[in-house]
């Protein structure tokens, strides 16, 4: 039974919760608002800086040369991904109201996960060096990629800041982190393999605090009000059709291209996924405090459900791939 529930609920994910209901119940005003504000730009910046400095130049340059599963990967990611999310306007906005179908378009213009697409890759023996690379560079496409996929999807006035301004800002506080945390790998890459297992605290505790911060602002801004709870129910349920949608998709594309099984798992796996730790800090330089949490909230109930379906279907694979080997 324990085991079934840490299948469903990992500890970050209940951590995650808890922010949610702290936030709820003791949010941040007045002057410890404005020192969270601060805060959370310090635990941005470091989060990318972290992610510049795991960035391994061999490994890039190992799956670089897989041109078309790339493109396929960054096609779905940045074109179809959020086209099925325009498309769906009509249904989410009377279902989920225009806050949430606002945060569910956020979600299809995010790029994907890295380190949980190269972990499930690797689980279902899929085409790892190529994982890599894919699942990194859709990080880094994304910085320009999100807010101008999103300005394209949404009304001038939703609440976003600008897709200008966003870009300026989003290179300043994430992009700029990211090259300087690169460029130290010299003198930080031992360091960050050596304390990988402690670091990765750092990594989600910079999570933790962006949402504490978010969801404190959107709460005195009457998050709850705006967002009643049949609309939430409903966002669970198109957040798992969704899923659904565009890994059955994803999986009929790599096919109907020819693709190996190898570099199947690895589309499946870098195209249907969306990245909380970059959406994250992304939203909160994209979106007025009012909008951050109803923007967040579907990106927190899609990491969860995607991480739940991925685990059981890199197992699938990966028993696939025994059984096939012991036929061999």
């Amino acid at each position: 039974m324990l085991a079934r529930l840490r299948l469903i609920f990992d500890n970050f994910t209940l951590i995650l919760i808890t922010v949610v209901i702290t936030a709820t119940l003791l949010p941040a005003k007045g002057d410890a608002a404005i020192f969270f504000e601060w805060l959370t730009r310090f635990a941005i910046a470091l989060l990318f800086f972290m992610h510049g400095a795991k960035l391994s130049r061999e490994a890039i340059i190992a799956g670089m040369m897989h041109w078309r599963l790339h493109l396929l990967v960054f096609s779905f990611t940045f074109i179809a991904f959020p086209i099925i999310g325009w498309l769906s306007k009509p249904i989410l906005t009377p279902l989920l109201g225009v806050p949430l179908t606002i945060g569910v378009l956020y979600l299809c213009a995010l790029p994907g996960t890295v380190q949980s697409a190269i972990a499930f890759t690797s689980i279902a023996k899929g085409n790892i060096p190529a994982a890599v690379c894919s699942a990194s560079a859709s990080s880094l496409i994304g910085i320009v990629a999100t807010p101008v996929v999103l300005n394209l999807m949404l009304d001038t006035n939703a609440g976003t800041t600008g897709m200008g301004k966003a870009i300026i800002d989003i290179s300043l506080q994430l992009l700029l982190p990211f090259l300087v945390g690169h460029l130290s790998r010299p003198l930080t890459a031992h360091f960050m393999v050596k304390n990988a297992r402690w670091l990765k605290n750092v990594d989600q505790s910079s999570i933790l605090l962006v949402v504490y911060t978010a969801f404190s602002a959107s709460v005195v801004s009457g998050l709850w009000q705006t967002v009643p709870l049949p609309a939430l129910a409903a966002l669970f349920i198109v957040c798992m059709v969704l899923l659904v949608f565009v890994l059955w998709l994803t999986t009929f594309l790599a096919r109907r291209f020819g693709f190996n099984r190898e570099d199947e798992i690895t589309i499946v796996f870098c195209a249907s996924k969306k990245s909380l730790a970059t959406g994250v800090p992304m939203a909160q330089v994209l979106f007025s405090s009012a909008m951050l949490g109803p923007v967040l909230l579907p990106i927190m109930i899609f990491h969860q459900i995607q991480l739940m379906a991925c685990s059981m279907l890199a197992s699938q694979y990966a028993k696939q791939s025994s059984a096939d080997s012991e036929h061999v």
